[in-house]
């Protein structure tokens, strides 16, 4: 995800990350251009997704080697039973509209809810119920 400075069309920069409170985190941005900032506040189950997905707020001062990211959801891939259940188009293009960062976690949360609950097809209705008790 990016942030676009809407006075000059320039990507802006991390600048730094608190965590002010209660698990929330506040994230600053700036344009290196105008010098104009903007502060995102997440809430605490978005905080408690991001680190569970193991991400860094941030970025990394060292770039990565080619592939690294495919080469880690690989090697950490497990059966997961996850083809005994279907999921509608209608439900796969909503999903589609979740921002990408977040798809994997969204759809992790939703198969578990599916599989406690012995629903065999995913559909947007079954994606309102997990939205509506996650809070997402």
């Amino acid at each position: 995800m990016k942030f676009l400075c809407v006075s000059c069309d320039e990507p802006m920069k991390f600048i730094k990350a608190d965590a002010p409170e209660e698990g929330s985190v506040s994230i600053v941005f700036g344009c290196s251009k105008c010098n104009n900032q903007i502060a995102m506040l997440t809430n605490p189950q978005e905080t408690q997704l991001v680190r569970a997905m193991g991400v860094s707020i941030g970025g990394s001062a060292v770039p990565p080697e080619p592939l690294t990211l495919t080469k880690g959801l690989m090697a950490r891939r497990e059966p997961s039973g996850d083809d005994e259940i279907v999921w509608t188009q209608d439900a796969e293009e909503r999903l589609k509209k979740v921002p990408s960062f977040v798809q994997p976690m969204a759809k992790r949360a939703i198969i578990s809810y599916a599989k406690e609950n012995g629903i065999k097809e995913i559909t947007p209705q079954v994606m309102d119920v997990v939205k509506e008790k996650t809070g997402m």
